[in-house]
């Protein structure tokens, strides 16, 4: 996957937070400026926050509405359109995709740090083929073609934790996500001898948090956060839902988050102990 590929979700946020900085400093509401390239309020909101593709147009007319004459300003910007419209290699999997997956996908492929915590299943970089393709079959029901492009676009998406920019990756799993068999004893054994490779890579820190831990700072189910090398971009929270998801960008909002998963880190056993329990789990499948 290319810079531009992966990037092109991030430009999007930057450009959209760039609008809205200079809106702001204006004193011009999202109304005005909805009406100002006839939209709505809400096509301004969903543009600031990068959830949308932009005109060119539009953000020509905002430009001037914002009082930037500065040739090679506008320049700069209308030159982040086009690099913001670029279609990701997973554009051709959107056939399959849940509306709000694309999105985690352009964001995941420009994280520059990853952390999670996962409770129902293995987290979806560290599947093996034959466990992704039991989890999403379990979904999917009936409809095998379907289930193929998923699995291929989930092993596509692993790529990038082997590639030149690999983010750094700190993940959780509760015990609970390894003793489910998602495709049986076999498909098991296979999915925890990967984690206890994987957990040996240089970029990956894997942790088991223990049926024997109690009460701990995941109570409230599983999260990713999405940290990326633009000073101008705050972290991601991705919470996924059964008919949708939410990404939360406040700061207060990412700051509980990243509260828990610092919790999560510190409580559960470290790197080595957490290959033993792996190892365990192995000799008991």
């Amino acid at each position: 996957m290319s810079a531009g590929e992966s990037g092109s979700v991030v430009r999007r946020m930057l450009l959209g937070s760039h609008l809205r900085r200079l809106r702001e400093a204006r004193g011009i509401t999202r109304e005005a400026a909805g009406y100002s390239i006839r939209a709505s309020e809400s096509k301004i909101s969903r543009m600031e926050l990068g959830r949308v593709s932009f005109k060119a147009r539009d953000v020509e007319d905002l430009l001037t509405l914002y009082g930037i004459e500065d040739e090679a300003e506008r320049g700069a910007l209308l030159s982040l359109v086009k690099e913001a419209n670029t279609a990701g290699w997973w554009h051709s999997y959107t056939d399959v995709l849940p509306h709000w997956f694309p999105t985690y996908v352009g964001l995941e492929g420009a994280a520059s740090m990853i952390r999670g915590y996962e409770v129902q299943f293995v987290h979806g970089l560290l599947q093996t083929e034959d466990y992704a393709h039991a989890v999403v079959s379990r979904g999917l029901a009936g409809a095998p073609a379907e289930v193929d492009r998923r699995v291929a676009l989930r092993l596509e998406r692993q790529k990038y934790l082997v590639s030149e920019h690999a983010p750094e990756f700190r993940i959780v799993l509760d015990e609970a996500a390894l003793r489910r068999p998602y495709g049986g004893r076999q498909v098991m054994r296979g999915q925890l001898q990967h984690l206890i490779e994987v957990s040996e890579w240089p970029n990956v820190r894997l942790q088991v948090m223990p049926f024997g831990f109690g009460g701990h700072a995941g109570e409230s189910g599983a999260f990713t956060i999405l940290s990326f090398p633009e000073s101008d971009l705050s972290d991601v929270v991705y919470l996924e839902q059964l008919t949708s998801a939410l990404y939360l960008d406040k700061r207060e909002d990412v700051v509980q988050y990243e509260r828990a998963i610092d919790e999560l880190l510190r409580d559960s056993p470290g790197p080595e102990e957490s290959r033993d329990i792996l190892r365990g789990l192995l000799q008991l499948s």
